[in-house]
């Protein structure tokens, strides 16, 4: 696989020379200072772009190969008649984008929030800290904080008893925490949604169901995967995280069946899959190495990490150390492996998948230093280690499909 690790732009605490060093060959970024729905110009690219080769005629290369995210705008999600201009606008961004050598293109579907933890310090017996999610923090948020209208009903009686009785015990300071993790904003960002207007945004999902998010999703990739096939890029969707319907809202890239729909919506290579394994992992019920042999030619895109579901709920799931969570890494690497094999052996342009260690511990260091949730440097160079040499081993071992 192709090396890299996701770059939140100049303002970054991790530098590029930090990426550089971890040995990577690519960056993950996006123009995170463009606002959601406008077209991304062919300036704006090539500015990235020159941030990121900047030092390329003095150390190792560095290239800009994968865009994360290019987001979809909400009037999209939401089906909205405007969304026939954010979808042109998209269609541009991607044309421009083409334009400027990039080929691979993370976007995802999840109304209103990204993703969503109740702890961005849960700290291991060995000092380190990651993120969690624990589902009586987020009904707590959601019954007593947020307030809701119908939120009863998607929590049984034991987690809204259990909620009310640890929102009794909590400090004021505690309470404004959970409400910041909760309504933390899009990767890379440091401002949250505010709890004032955060209901009005769920409103405007009151009458999307499953259904109509679906719909609205397969109408969208109809619009624009046929561009993308056209100017030679892929798209790939990232999966739900956490993979289960939230606050009311519903979730509609979760499963493996989630993916067979959306590829036969439409039927071309460019749609096709952002692998996070961390995000689909999270769910008992997905197998992660049948997914890739089964979806191997539409993945484009892979985000290695593992969770750990928790004994007394399994609900709750924190960040696992890399090769010991849940996630059967070896069995995965491994079929990446096989289809990166079956690829070379088709003559695929791009038979090497492009991948970057996700959501490393904050650790040593970092500990002392503010940097993006999941996303300090010495904690993903410690996962990209241990996955450079897992793939090694079975690289070394496994010569045929």
């Amino acid at each position: 696989m192709i090396q890299t690790m996701r770059w939140f732009g100049p303002n970054d605490p991790v530098s590029l020379m930090d990426i550089r060093q971890a040995g990577c060959s690519g960056v993950v970024t996006a123009l995170h200072q463009v606002p959601v729905g406008d077209v991304w110009t062919p300036e704006a690219i090539q500015e990235r772009i020159a941030l990121v080769e900047a030092g390329n005629d003095r150390h190792t290369a560095l290239k800009w190969l994968v865009v994360e995210s290019l987001p979809v705008h909400e009037h999209i999600k939401k089906g909205l008649f405007s969304r026939e201009q954010y979808i042109a606008n998209y269609q541009e961004s991607l044309r421009n984008l083409a334009a400027a050598g990039i080929r691979t293109i993370c976007y995802n579907f999840m109304p209103v929030l990204d993703w969503s933890r109740t702890d961005l310090t849960y700290t291991y017996p060995e000092g380190h800290k990651t993120l969690r999610f624990v589902w009586e923090d987020f009904a707590l948020f959601d019954l007593y904080i947020l307030q809701r209208p119908g939120a009863e009903e998607d929590y049984d009686e034991q987690v809204r008893e259990s909620a009310r009785q640890k929102l009794q015990r909590m400090s004021p300071a505690e309470i404004q925490l959970l409400t910041n993790t909760v309504l933390l904003g899009l990767p890379g960002s440091e401002e949250a949604f505010e709890l004032a207007n955060f209901q009005e945004l769920l409103n405007a999902y009151s009458e999307i169901s499953d259904k109509e998010l679906r719909e609205n999703l397969y109408y969208f990739v109809q619009q624009v995967a046929p561009v993308a096939q056209e100017v030679g890029i892929n798209l790939c969707i990232h999966p739900d995280d956490p993979p289960r319907p939230l606050l009311g809202l519903p979730r509609v890239v979760s499963t493996e069946a989630d993916f067979a729909q959306l590829m036969s919506a439409c039927d071309v290579r460019a749609n096709g899959i952002t692998f996070c394994t961390g995000s689909l992992g999270v769910r008992a019920d997905n197998d992660l190495p049948g997914i890739i042999r089964r979806f191997g030619d539409r993945i484009h895109f892979v985000h290695l990490r593992t969770t750990r579901r928790e004994a007394e709920d399994q609900r709750n799931f924190h960040e696992a150390p890399h090769l010991d969570g849940d996630v059967d890494m070896y069995e995965v690497v491994k079929a990446l492996h096989q289809e990166e094999l079956r690829r070379k052996s088709g003559d695929y342009p791009d038979a090497l998948l492009p991948m970057r260690p996700d959501h490393g511990f904050q650790m040593l260091d970092d500990l002392h230093k503010k940097t993006y949730p999941g996303y300090s440097m010495i904690g993903r160079l410690k996962a990209l280690a241990e996955l450079r040499g897992l793939e090694m081993s079975i690289a070394r071992s496994v010569t045929e499909f």
